[in-house]
Formats: structure tokens, C-alpha cells, sequence
């Protein structure tokens, strides 16, 4: 499987880079991610969104959105602010969240 960065695209535009450490409680996140994963994509601000984790555990996340006020309906929908109670209160030992303006974004991709 090809896996390939979220594009470049025109700034100015917004990102919010979430790190964590999970703890070793599984206990309902696969099913809760992947509902995170439907309503967020339903954003129409959503430009995209990379994760990863390393094999020491160290998981980082970033969503990037047109504007604030779009990033601000992800951060105010009800079944996400569940989910961050719940992941706070179960599957994150420790997180941080970085937001901020990018000003600016180019790319490249190889030729084939």
C-alpha cells in the first residue's frame, strides 16, 4: 500500500498537531477512532490529516483545516469532546496539543 503525505495546498491555513502517549487500554478505541475519523472527514474545512507512532510509543497526529472556525466545529462536536473526556480519563498516559497558522506549505512528489 502507497501512503502519501497530506498535499501542500494554499496558505493560510490551520494545523493542530496532537502528540500522545496511550496507555495499554484498548478497551473500546479502535471503534471510537474510526468514528472520529467519519465525523471529521465530514468537515468541509478538513484539507487532510497524517498520523503515525513510533515503535516507543510516541503517536502524533496532525489535522489540517482551512480556517480556525473550522478546526472550532471539530473541537465543539459533542461526540468528539466524549471521546477526548473519555480518552483523558482511559487512553492517553500523557498529550499535547500544538495549534497554529501555517504561512507557509510546498511539496514534491518523483516522477515515476
Amino acid at each position: 500500500m502507497k501512503i502519501d503525505p497530506v498535499p501542500a495546498f494554499e496558505p493560510p491555513y490551520v494545523m493542530a498537531v496532537f502528540s500522545n502517549v496511550r496507555t495499554p487500554d484498548e478497551t473500546g478505541f479502535p471503534d471510537t477512532e474510526a468514528r472520529m475519523v467519519e465525523i471529521v472527514s465530514k468537515n468541509p474545512g478538513l484539507l487532510g490529516y497524517e498520523s503515525a507512532r513510533t515503535p516507543g510509543g510516541l503517536g502524533i497526529t496532525v489535522a489540517y483545516f482551512r480556517d480556525h472556525e473550522s478546526l472550532a466545529a471539530w473541537r465543539k462536536d459533542t461526540e468528539h469532546q466524549a471521546a477526548m473526556k473519555h480518552g483523558r480519563a482511559h487512553w492517553y498516559e500523557s498529550y499535547t496539543l500544538h495549534v497554529g497558522t501555517v504561512e507557509r506549505s510546498h511539496g514534491h512528489v518523483r516522477n515515476a
